[in-house]
């Protein structure tokens, strides 16, 4: 803090020795050192404000550079959706130029003319005949009782 050396510190210390005397050395050297102290902290105090007022200046900055890039994204997106919205807009209007042609051109049809109406045919008799076309492959064999032996005898037992 200050620049002194070992020497100066020496004399100071023999001339509060003279001046003061022994018996009230050590009590204005503690109220001394005790000021020393105090002036350290408001010191360190003083330095930790002016630092942090810095940072917050730096905050304040970043903060203001983060606003405005944002507003410049924003207006080039601004911008750029009502490029698209252009681009689109021109294909959907000659669309509608074109399919308002058409309507036109139905609508100068005579109004006498009506569609004709087309029935479906319905025939009294089916294509085909369902009964005669279902056959039975096999007939079953109800009366035979071996055959429920031979079934009943293939099935594992279980024990348990």
């Amino acid at each position: 803090m200050f620049d002194i050396s070992f020497t100066e510190l020496m004399l100071i210390g023999m001339v509060a020795l003279v001046i003061i005397g022994p018996e009230r050395l050590p009590k204005v050297a503690k109220t001394v050192g005790h000021l020393l102290g105090r002036a350290q902290r408001y010191v360190s105090d003083v330095k930790g404000d002016i630092q942090r007022e810095v940072e917050l200046d730096d905050l304040r900055k970043m903060k203001e550079d983060m606003e405005s890039a944002a507003r410049s994204m924003q207006s080039s997106m601004q911008q750029t959706e009502s490029k698209l919205r252009k681009e689109m807009q021109s294909p959907l209007d000659d669309f509608k130029g074109e399919v308002d042609q058409i309507k036109g051109g139905i609508d100068d049809k005579p109004s006498g003319v009506k569609p004709k109406k087309v029935e479906p045919e319905i025939s009294a008799q089916p294509e085909t005949d369902f009964e005669s076309d279902f056959e039975p492959d096999f007939e079953p064999d109800m009366a035979t009782p071996s055959a429920d032996k031979t079934a009943s005898s293939k099935v594992p037992e279980h024990k348990s």
